[in-house]
């Protein structure tokens, strides 16, 4: 491989933060998001960062969607004093692309408070974007004020029990979960029973070649338990999608591109198009980690994904942009 693996992003809290404009424009070229495509059985993924490198043939697949987390949409301190315009710019990168991908996946903290003026800033702004339709699974901070209800009557009507759903696009098959519901502070994700015996159910009768693309909020592997960045059941949830060839899990909640390949399952949680949080342990708890415009570099990331299905796991490159 000619690009170093990075488990962490390193970064430096001995700065101050960043002023909206010097923000945004590192913005423009920080990875906030990932353009998959998939071409043939094989599954390629891009940091929205380098969706201008992607040439006609690349974008042109079988099946293309786009992955964006944790806008934070209220949010207002220095770590980032203008989320609406970086999300704004998230979204000019995916219009930039000259092939639309289908869909767009959305893992969760749309919101910062739950208020529905946040809600309906960051649907007025994906109005904007090419692909119409965008699935979506709460972060926390979609359901603090009324477990959820205002998240599942505006992004969830169909969907069971606290909105988890699937849905199937040209071969492969999509699992929202959602590990949010009854969060402690600092504590673990978790699926609880019912929905546990749904995805078991859910996947039963698929084909084991059939491509299986995971997308839930808190990732589904124990990155930082000590920080609550883990969920509490997914080994049981992961056991159901053993027999499958390929399994893609896409998480948000950690603000930066980490990644682990296991088996079959590839996971990777994808940056925050709001603001860094810390690596995990390097700073006494999580939270919005303020960056100067020059050491953005640092603590943003590019991703590049392959997998040839059923034969190897997915590989996640990741590297930072310093």
């Amino acid at each position: 491989m000619a690009k170093k693996e990075k488990d962490i992003i390193q970064h430096d809290h001995n700065h101050d933060g960043v002023d909206r404009r010097g923000f945004l424009k590192c913005m423009a070229w920080a990875g906030t998001g990932a353009f998959c495509v998939i071409q043939g059985g094989v599954l390629k993924s891009y940091s929205l960062s380098r969706l201008s490198e992607i040439g006609p043939s690349e974008a042109a697949g079988e099946l293309s969607f786009v992955q964006i987390s944790d806008s934070h949409m209220g949010f207002n301190k220095p770590a980032n004093p203008d989320v609406v315009g970086t999300l704004k710019a998230a979204v000019d990168k995916i219009n930039a692309l000259s092939r639309q991908p289908e869909f767009m996946l959305h893992t969760g903290d749309i919101s910062h408070l739950s208020k529905p003026e946040e809600f309906d800033t960051v649907d007025q702004i994906l109005k904007g974007a090419g692909p119409k339709d965008t699935f979506f699974v709460p972060g926390e901070h979609d359901v603090l004020n009324d477990d959820g209800k205002m998240f599942r009557e505006r992004y969830a009507k169909n969907a069971k029990g606290d909105g988890w759903y699937s849905f199937d696009k040209k071969g492969v098959h999509f699992v929202g979960l959602v590990n949010v519901m009854n969060l402690k502070a600092g504590g673990l994700g978790t699926l609880g029973h019912d929905q546990l015996e749904w995805l078991e159910s859910d996947v039963k009768s698929l084909k084991h070649s059939t491509p299986i693309v995971v997308f839930a909020h808190i990732p589904l592997w124990s990155v930082y338990p000590e920080w609550g960045w883990g969920t509490e059941d997914s080994a049981q949830a992961l056991s159901y999608l053993k027999k499958f060839g390929s399994v893609t899990v896409l998480n948000g909640h950690i603000h930066q591109i980490m990644q682990k390949v296991e088996g079959n399952v590839t996971f990777h949680t994808a940056c925050s198009t709001a603001f860094p949080q810390p690596a995990p342990g390097t700073a006494p708890s999580p939270g919005p980690m303020k960056v100067p415009a020059d050491q953005l570099r640092s603590v943003l990331g590019i991703t590049d994904v392959n997998h040839v299905q059923g034969k190897q796991a997915l590989a996640v490159v990741d590297s930072s942009l310093a």
